[in-house]
């Protein structure tokens, strides 16, 4: 999280460079550098940035394995319900309608996951 202290303008910055840095590095935490009153650019140690990226690439890794698991848990019940017989075939008429169950079954799904 950006704590208010660490956000300064780009010519205050400019002005006390060797001062911001130091700070950077003793703190680890990102400095905002505002241009006309909005936030530009972020300032870093170059060590919480690599940090902050081995998090993220973990966090998407895991996100992918969790995706992956729910798949196929899907696929599983897929089969499942095809060898039970509990699938509907289409016809050319009943075709259109398809698109209809599927957006009802995922507006439910949401209204029950929330």
């Amino acid at each position: 999280m950006i704590n208010l202290d660490n956000i300064h303008s780009l010519t205050e910055f400019k002005r006390n460079v060797k001062q911001f840095l130091e700070r950077i590095k003793i703190n680890k935490s990102p400095l905002v550098l505002t241009v006309n009153g909005k936030a530009e650019i972020v300032v870093q140690d170059a060590s919480a940035f690599q940090e902050m990226i081995d998090r993220l690439q973990q966090a998407e890794k895991e996100v992918q394995k969790l995706k992956l698991e729910a798949l196929q848990r899907e696929v599983v019940i897929g089969v499942e319900q095809l060898k039970n017989g509990q699938y509907t075939e289409y016809d050319d008429e009943s075709l259109p309608n398809l698109l209809d169950n599927i957006k009802a079954r995922g507006k439910r799904r949401l209204v029950q996951d929330s």
